[in-house]
């Protein structure tokens, strides 16, 4: 497509000369021509026009006269919307039609969208009036004359042909012998094009023997004078990113690193839910005894097996050192549900020391220096494999039961043991076979 520009203002759009004589010479008749090149550059006027035509925008509010102007304005534009504006209608037919200022003066306002056209209805208008910009999907057209037509970048907004990158450089390495100098000749390249698509075409210039190459891929200068697609956004709905949970926690970790304040910690504070455990849920109790003390601590879990509640309850103990040691249990357990990580509450009350200490009744912890240090080395043990917290750790167990057993066995004498076979005493002689023996002799 061409636009030209008029002396007295405005332009004139036109389809390139070469098209309907090319399609003349491949045999297509006048009345398929006209179709093709209708398809292409539009009908250029409201008449006929699926959706956004006379009847349909006479019925919205507008007047003979306005349209009328509207048809002769639409014959040179890019797209039917830079028709319907202030600059073009005037405040009055816009204020006329239900608008204020306020709103037909805003960045984006689209009057057709605002008179209840939808996005595919002013689509399907303006592939009629101001034209598709490509061939591509014509009526009558052949699909084996597509290549005939194809052009250096892709057409309009629906085009996907175009002339390949090594083909520019071919038709430049068939001239560059008959030429002394460089050719100034632009290679261009799709706006999708790769670092790999513009090494190839580096190489093969080489190759083939060019003394010079100017490559341009489309849309990679934000000055570009010209293009092929309009830079509407109106309509298009971006695709919506899927946040990650790494994602989102190393945005905030960044945010609150350089916040030089708490506003945002207490509103990231404000977002983050209390997780509450199911109503039915699994734990355990364990019992032991500190100094002498016993003490019943009881979990509940989540059910992926974290922890998320915990109770503590000793014996022997005044009323209000058990509603401390409760109350302690509960704040413990409000912050594992809002998300506080157990390793921090490892880490800030173990070893932490006062009465009862001592001792203590527990196959991996033998001494404690609180209740509250047991309960952490216990809790970190049992969910966060913290075998540092205990001192007989598991390991450990296991090779002292070995050895244990081996010695026990061995005691035992568990082991095939094969008794010694006494050997046969022999008989005494009787007096009369002393006798007897004693004459043998003599003779």
């Amino acid at each position: 497509m061409k636009f030209k520009k008029l002396s007295g203002g405005g332009y004139f759009k036109i389809i390139n000369q070469s098209i309907p004589l090319a399609l003349k010479n491949l045999g297509y008749k006048n009345d398929s021509i006209e179709d093709i090149v209708n398809y292409a550059k539009g009908t250029g006027t409201l008449r006929n026009a699926p959706h956004v035509n006379f009847d349909a925008l006479r019925a919205k509010g507008f007047s003979d006269t306005e349209l009328e102007h509207v048809d002769k304005v639409i014959q040179s534009a890019f797209e039917i919307s830079f028709a319907f504006n202030v600059f073009t209608l005037g405040a009055e037919t816009l204020q006329r039609l239900g608008f204020s200022e306020e709103h037909y003066t805003e960045p984006g306002f689209n009057l057709l969208r605002a008179l209840g056209f939808t996005k595919e209805e002013i689509e399907a208008a303006n592939d009629h009036i101001c034209g598709t910009m490509t061939i591509e999907g014509a009526p009558h057209l052949q699909d084996k004359h597509y290549s005939v037509f194809d052009c250096a970048n892709k057409c309009g907004k629906i085009g996907e042909r175009y002339i390949h990158q090594h083909g520019h450089v071919r038709m430049m390495a068939a001239v560059q012998p008959f030429i002394s100098g460089a050719i100034s000749k632009t290679i261009n390249l799709p706006h999708e094009a790769t670092v790999e698509d513009i090494e190839q075409c580096y190489m093969l210039s080489w190759q083939l023997g060019l003394k010079a190459n100017a490559l341009y891929r489309d849309g990679s200068k934000l000055s570009q004078p010209l293009s092929t697609k309009s830079d509407t956004k109106e309509g298009v709905e971006a695709p919506k990113h899927e946040w990650t949970s790494e994602e989102v926690l190393e945005a905030a970790r960044s945010i609150i690193a350089q916040s030089t304040d708490t506003i945002f910690k207490r509103q990231l504070s404000r977002v983050v839910e209390r997780k509450k455990l199911p109503a039915k849920r699994d734990g355990f109790t364990q019992k032991s005894k500190i100094g002498g003390q016993t003490i019943f601590v009881r979990t509940g879990e989540y059910e992926d097996g974290t922890l998320g509640e915990i109770f503590i309850d000793m014996h022997k103990e005044g009323a209000s050192y058990r509603s401390l040691l409760n109350c302690f249990a509960i704040a413990v357990s409000i912050g594992l549900q809002y998300g506080v990580p157990l390793e921090e509450f490892a880490d800030k009350f173990t070893f932490t020391r006062f009465e009862p200490s001592g001792p203590v009744d527990h196959p991996n912890i033998k001494f404690s220096t609180s209740i509250i240090d047991y309960v952490f080395r216990l809790l970190g043990f049992e969910y966060l494999n913290r075998t540092d917290l205990v001192h007989v750790a598991p390991e450990e167990m296991i090779s002292r039961e070995k050895f244990t057993q081996d010695i026990s066995t061995e005691a035992e004498g568990d082991y095939p043991v094969t008794e010694p076979v006494a050997e046969k005493q022999p008989k005494k002689e009787t007096a009369k076979q002393t006798a007897a023996k004693r004459s043998a002799e003599c003779k």
